[in-house]
């Protein structure tokens, strides 16, 4: 019998999302406590996503306990844990990553950093496992620009390939792929027609955004195939060096804005 357990964290949004996956070769072995929310296969996935705004650390670690006692397993049982390394809220990344390396330090566990925007290529690939393999990754990053990246799903592999990484960049200078590609994230709902890839894309899922279930995919994934890290060099993908404007740039911005 093999046996996997793996938590997944993300509060990288308003939303504290944690996931606690079993795949298991013999899963009557064991008996949960509550039916699992997501299964296929082998493997069987607990999950908690709650909007929480900027209490996510106060809730992470009960949600963490509660999870544990839905699948009748131990906080011991685990064999790695996987975190949303971004890019997102940089508070919200620097809680994520320090819980899953104290969580890894005292499990003697590696960690596994997932992209976010990974986590919603994912997504779209959960809600309709007919997406095209291409999908486009876009999240609203505030301060009138978008996280982005670029990935496609090699069926034969069974894995995601990245084609462009994490990037930074205004609405409308996102590349668009030559292929019909899924729009993914919340991009699309914030800036509508000034994202071109909107009405490029062949489908848009706007409910693809970071969650703690197909970060746990992902992180099983990387797992079985040796892509982790220790804790100590676990760390946040923050892709935007700065969260906040000078004065002199707000200036300059209101006055091209009044132009």
């Amino acid at each position: 019998m093999t046996r996997t357990v793996l938590l997944a964290l993300d509060t990288s949004t308003e939303f504290c999302s944690v996931a606690l996956l079993l795949a298991d070769t013999a899963p009557a072995a064991i008996q949960p406590a509550a039916a699992p929310q997501y299964s296929n296969g082998d493997t069987r996935v607990w999950f908690r996503h709650e909007a929480t705004g900027a209490v996510s650390s106060t809730r992470l670690l009960p949600a963490v306990r509660e999870l544990f006692d839905d699948a009748g397993l131990a906080l011991a049982d685990c064999a790695a844990i996987a975190f949303g390394a971004g890019p997102g809220s940089f508070t919200g990344l620097r809680t994520a990553t320090g819980v899953a390396q104290g969580l890894a330090f005292g499990l003697s566990v590696p960690v596994v950093p997932v992209s976010t925007l990974l986590a919603c290529a994912e997504g779209a690939r959960l809600n309709d496992p007919s997406v095209p393999p291409r999908v486009l990754a876009a999240l609203d990053a505030r301060m009138d620009e978008v996280y982005w990246a670029d990935f496609e799903f090699d069926a034969v592999a069974g894995d995601w390939r990245t084609l462009h990484g994490a990037a930074l960049d205004a609405p409308g200078a996102l590349p668009l792929p030559d292929v019909p590609f899924t729009l993914a994230g919340n991009a699309a709902a914030a800036f509508g027609d000034r994202l071109p890839a909107v009405a490029a894309a062949a489908r848009v899922d706007r409910e693809a955004l970071p969650h703690a279930l197909p970060l746990a995919l992902i992180g099983l994934r990387a797992l079985r195939a040796g892509r982790t890290v220790a804790p100590e060099h676990a760390a946040p993908e923050y892709v935007r060096d700065k969260v906040a404007q000078t004065t002199a740039e707000r200036m300059r911005a209101r006055e091209e804005a009044i132009r």
